[in-house]
């Protein structure tokens, strides 16, 4: 591998800075999390019209740039840097790479050119609040998270020569705006008990959608009730779902990681211009050698998870092998330390819930949440790698 970004990637790097620096400051980002749709629609045009980041990972076939999952992950790290609350990471790393893999071609066609120039937002919905389960990121996901036929989850059964879902699903990131939903539903019953995929259209009636009071105000989350709506599988009934799924969680997370990079390398910035003007007993206190040590020790878990987010993401677009979980628990560390310690560093200001440490902080709580928590990912990498099999490590 090497590390070294090309200069293309260098380019996407600073022309998206160069756009964010300049559209998402503090206030920015409060008010377009206070608005309907949850983030800045003009903002997302631009990202998605002028940039083309929705479809940087998608093939030329299909309306996209034709690079990596490399290059998404760096432009997701931008926007991490400042918390944009954009629908990018919904739609381009979550329901697009599903609807290519096992889409049949006339839903390509129909709908992976608009996804890649941002005229249409997609996202995932899955029963409960099951998505890192259903990511194959803390669990196997070939169990029940589903529904597995009983009462609970998400039904889908047939009707009138098509489809219908039945059910709800929380923590649908952006499902109150999206265009699209890509719903995992449990069919079959007892008999032929499978998961498979289904296409929902946001006017699809009988479906009720309501945003959700989330920790993380910049990272929308939506309730999806399902009563008798008609859907459109996605794909054939023979599709290896689980399998899908699984593979997209782990681009998935590799891109997560990476975005919590850029949020942790900001907190750190953040917290160092602070430490240089803040003087206490006549000094800067970060001239103050406990001050210099717990910084040195952020610095250094920052860059650690940079190393394995970019590592991930390299392998996730190479298929080299799946490692974006232990990135991702890597990275939220990172993230959560940085933050935690920046509202500390900040004193009697950093603790007050309206600065902007804590936009940091709660990202790193509330993605814990929606995709952890640590401890989590780390041990189903473990079981995957049979790592303390018969009761020994393996080295």
């Amino acid at each position: 591998m090497d590390a070294r970004l090309t200069a293309e990637q260098e380019e996407v790097r600073r022309t998206l800075r160069e756009v964010l620096v300049k559209r998402c400051g503090p206030d920015d980002l409060r008010a377009a999390a206070r608005s309907p749709e949850g983030h800045d629609r003009a903002l997302w045009e631009a990202l998605a019209q002028q940039l083309g980041l929705p479809g940087l990972a998608l093939p030329e076939r299909y309306g996209g740039i034709g690079c990596s999952v490399t290059e998404l992950a760096l432009a997701c790290e931008e926007s991490g840097r400042v918390l944009a609350p954009t629908p990018l990471f919904a739609t381009a790393a979550l329901a697009a790479p599903l609807i290519l893999a096992l889409g049949a071609e006339a839903q390509r066609a129909a709908l992976l050119p608009r996804l890649a120039s941002g005229e249409l937002t997609a996202a995932l919905a899955v029963p409960g609040a099951g998505l890192a389960t259903a990511l194959a990121l803390v669990d196997d996901n070939r169990g029940d998270w589903a529904g597995d036929g009983r009462a609970g989850g998400v039904q889908a059964r047939r009707a009138d020569g098509g489809w219908r879902l039945y059910g709800q699903a929380a923590q649908v990131l952006d499902g109150h705006s999206a265009g699209l939903l890509v719903v995992a539903a449990h069919t079959g019953g007892f008999a032929r008990s499978r998961t498979l995929l289904f296409l929902v259209r946001a006017e699809a009636a009988g479906m009720v959608r309501a945003r959700q009071t989330a920790l993380d105000a910049t990272r929308p989350q939506a309730r999806i009730e399902l009563r008798d709506v008609r859907a459109e599988l996605l794909g054939d009934e023979d599709a290896d779902v689980p399998a899908a799924l699984a593979a997209t969680g782990d681009a998935a997370a590799a891109v997560l990681a990476v975005e919590a990079v850029g949020a942790a390398d900001r907190a750190l910035e953040r917290t160092v211009e602070h430490v240089r003007t803040r003087e206490q007993f006549g000094r800067p206190i970060g001239s103050f050698q406990a001050v210099k040590h717990r910084l040195a020790d952020v610095y250094v878990g920052v860059r650690a998870a940079r190393s394995a987010a970019y590592y991930a993401a390299w392998a996730a677009g190479t298929g080299a092998e799946r490692v974006g979980g232990l990135a991702l628990a890597q990275a939220l560390e990172a993230l959560r330390t940085a933050a935690s310690e920046g509202i500390q560093l900040h004193g009697g200001i950093g603790f007050t819930w309206e600065h902007d440490a804590h936009l940091s902080f709660k990202r790193a709580a509330g993605d814990e949440l929606l995709f952890g928590p640590v401890h989590r990912l780390r041990a189903h990498a473990a079981d995957t790698a049979r790592l303390f099999d018969a009761g020994e490590v393996r080295v």
